[in-house]
């Protein structure tokens, strides 16, 4: 095997991390494979996906030559309350690789054992949970939507025990890191300074070199480019209808991808308060609250760097908090953007506030599904008997859109702009439980395998498509998302 993982994380020191092996497994097969993602990974000219050997790596059970298995400490608040110490309780970070861009990635299992921050959890995750964030990443990474991937489901041979007895699995997960804002509010907590900048510093290197040399003021403008990634992060969830549901700070990670598809939902009829999550009982990480939420977790962020941005505590309060008050403008903005490209307005004026608002407030007070909505204004623009439909479950303003497209540009652009940002097929919740009940009760991939398949054509009309489609305005009543620990 030519591939060697190395791992740069381990440069930082113990402080960071607890180094600790995955507990091996009793029977490990392989269940999901991400085909397009190991190619991209360039591990298809190394690693068989026929061979045994595959799920022997990537349960833990052989460890990948390289590999320096650690469990990753951090802090976070969740729901609003603050713990000091969290951590990897059941994941391992083995190490990085370089995809064929050249990026550096990180392979981490998860459920593959308990680590030092466990918490008396068993350290596994069960088959369903696998299977929903496995196909989450790949339907929002086709999506066009920044997100950590599954590489692989493993089954383990072994019964996981959550409110009923489960089928055990594995997942290995690529991101182009696990830093969290939790990371840095573990340091910040117990006043390490010291090992503070030195995240700040991994951080730059990783995700951000062009801030490199630029002295004491390059905190500050971590805290922005971070931001800025959350901004277009939270904007993109909202274009397609994606709840994340746990939107904590350990959660919430530095790159700017999509973390944890725990209790994570699609909405369906459109409605901003529309939350899934059993355990958000208050609607914290409700759809319509997650830019609040953001910037809530930005804030947390910044308080950490503070002692970093300047030595006088005031100063760095006021630096900071104008990098937070630019929040709201620069997330209005780029929603405006996003939802007037949702209506094929390529040059938004400040007078399409008022028909966008006026379209949301359509589809809430007649419960109309969110994602088939847009995909019909889409295709109305080209059949006359659909837009004769929508002109008359929409009213004046239908007549309004349509005039107000005739001042933008040709019909033809418009319509390409759409399907370029409405997508004709999401994973929806229940198709989703679906797929999981029935790969879970055959020990089958098949039925996930062709959801996948859809999903990563998200804007192409297929003939597999339409199945895919259909949908109801109650499919969603009483639905629950539970976060699988």
């Amino acid at each position: 095997m030519a591939m060697v993982l190395s791992n740069s994380y381990a440069e930082l020191g113990g402080a960071f991390y607890q180094s600790t092996p995955p507990e091996p497994v009793k029977d490990p097969k392989l269940f999901l494979w991400n085909s397009p993602l190991a190619e991209a990974l360039q591990l298809e000219r190394i690693l068989d996906a026929e061979s045994p050997q595959l799920a022997q790596f990537f349960s833990g059970n052989q460890l990948l030559p390289g590999s320096n298995p650690m469990a990753l400490a951090y802090a976070g608040h969740q729901f609003g309350h603050f713990v000091a110490q969290l951590g990897d309780g059941r994941a391992h970070l083995l190490g990085e690789l370089i995809d064929r861009s050249g990026e550096l990635k990180e392979l981490q299992l998860k459920g593959s054992g308990p680590t030092p921050y466990a918490r008396n959890g068993d350290g596994r995750y069960a088959l369903g949970p696998a299977i929903r964030e496995f196909i989450m990443g790949e339907a929002l990474y086709a999506m066009g939507i920044p997100t950590t991937r599954a590489l692989a489901v493993i089954t383990t041979g072994e019964t996981v025990y959550r409110e009923t007895p489960n089928q055990g699995a594995v997942l290995s997960r690529i991101a182009t890191s696990h830093l969290r804002v939790g990371s840095f509010e573990y340091f910040a907590a117990r006043e390490n300074l010291q090992a503070l900048q030195q995240l700040c510093d991994f951080a730059i290197r990783r995700h951000y070199p062009e801030l490199q040399g630029r002295g004491e003021e390059r905190f500050v403008l971590l805290l922005e480019q971070v931001m800025d990634r959350q901004i277009d992060l939270v904007v993109e969830w909202l274009r397609i209808g994606f709840i994340h549901g746990v939107m904590n700070t350990d959660n919430t990670t530095i790159s700017g991808e999509t973390i944890d598809y725990g209790p994570c939902a699609m909405m369906g009829v459109y409605n901003p308060d529309t939350v899934f999550s059993s355990i958000d009982r208050a609607g914290r990480y409700a759809f319509g609250n997650q830019p609040a939420i953001a910037q809530w977790n930005m804030a947390r962020l910044a308080e950490t760097l503070l002692p970093l941005i300047h030595r006088d505590e005031k100063r760095a309060v006021e630096i900071a908090s104008r990098c937070l008050e630019g929040f709201s403008d620069l997330f209005n903005d780029r929603y405006r953007r996003m939802m007037a490209r949702k209506i094929g307005i390529t040059q938004p004026q400040p007078s399409d506030a008022k028909l966008i608002s006026e379209l949301l407030q359509c589809l809430q007070q007649k419960r109309l599904d969110y994602t088939e909505s847009f995909d019909r204004l889409t295709r109305s623009l080209t059949s006359p008997s659909l837009a004769q439909q929508l002109g008359r479950e929409l009213g004046d303003w239908y007549e309004q859109w349509q005039a107000r497209l005739s001042t933008d540009g040709e019909l033809e652009q418009a319509q390409s702009v759409m399907r370029q940002t409405n997508p004709l097929v999401i994973p929806r919740n229940q198709q989703m439980e679906q797929v999981i009940r029935i790969s879970t009760q055959q020990g089958d991939a098949s039925a996930a395998e062709q959801f996948l398949e859809v999903l990563r054509s998200p804007y192409t009309l297929t003939d597999k498509t339409e199945p895919y489609q259909r949908t109801s305005p109650d499919a969603d009543q009483g639905y629950r998302t539970f976060c699988g620990t």
